[in-house]
């Protein structure tokens, strides 16, 4: 499994920002370190380098593609979400976590707005597993709590997805699809709420746990490539003039 931790590390580089301090190393340290204790081949590629990271080597190259992105989504070029965009209809799979709901590459792959209402007070979050018998959930508790995070709240203007794993409770009693589930072409994509940078919730194993898991379910399946052209026929056919 070759998995590419895509995280946009602005917030950390800023020693004015509480990132700075959580985060020392990028939030993207810690996905790398948890898939790479799951066995997988992992590199982590940043909004500053060249092509953003993510030239058309280092995608062929990647099963599972992970997008972290908050404060710069406009910044990101559309020739590369063109580029991961045609990768995920070919077969990669891609987890968008948290403020990646508004990333041009999930706003693409969606079609619709993405939007959402939000409150920044560090208010406790209940994550239900309501599929419990879907992969994602491998090993998961019937819920977990996160102390202090964002809250997102519905509506989330998305799809319905193919399969709702999670939804989570806020303490200020909004509730919220927080695992998402989609087929787009021949790849999978998991959306997975949780994230906000100014919390250490990417060190909580559960999180850890359901992302390690997400990248095993959107890995790149094995079926036959989907053929388009003018087909003849593959039984007899009388023509009819």
């Amino acid at each position: 499994m070759r998995v590419t931790v895509w995280n946009e590390y602005r917030h950390e580089r800023n020693p004015e920002h509480a990132a700075s301090r959580i985060y020392p190393e990028g939030m993207h340290t810690p996905i790398v370190h948890a898939l790479r204790e799951a066995g997988m081949e992992v590199r982590a590629a940043t909004l500053d380098e060249p092509e953003h990271g993510l030239s058309e080597e280092v995608l062929a190259n990647t099963d599972v593609i992970t997008w972290w992105g908050h404060a710069a989504h406009d910044e990101v070029s559309d020739h590369i979400v063109e580029r991961v965009h045609k990768r995920v209809l070919d077969g990669m799979g891609i987890l968008c976590l948290h403020s990646a709901h508004y990333s041009k590459i999930f706003r693409r792959l969606m079609g619709t707005s993405c939007s959402l209402k939000w409150r920044e007070i560090g208010e406790r979050e209940r994550v239900w597993v309501i599929e419990r018998g879907h992969p994602i959930a491998d090993g998961l508790p019937e819920h977990f709590v996160l102390p202090h995070e964002e809250m997102y709240g519905e509506t989330f203007d998305i799809p319905a997805p193919d399969t709702l794993v999670m939804i989570s409770w806020f303490q200020g009693g909004e509730v919220f699809r927080s695992g998402c589930c989609y087929h787009r072409g021949r790849g999978k994509l998991f959306y997975f709420r949780p994230g906000h940078e100014t919390f250490p919730t990417y060190y909580d194993a559960n999180v850890l746990r359901v992302i390690v898991n997400g990248v095993r379910w959107a890995a790149p399946g094995s079926g036959p490539a989907p053929v388009y052209h003018n087909q003849p026929p593959l039984e007899h056919v009388k023509e009819h003039s």
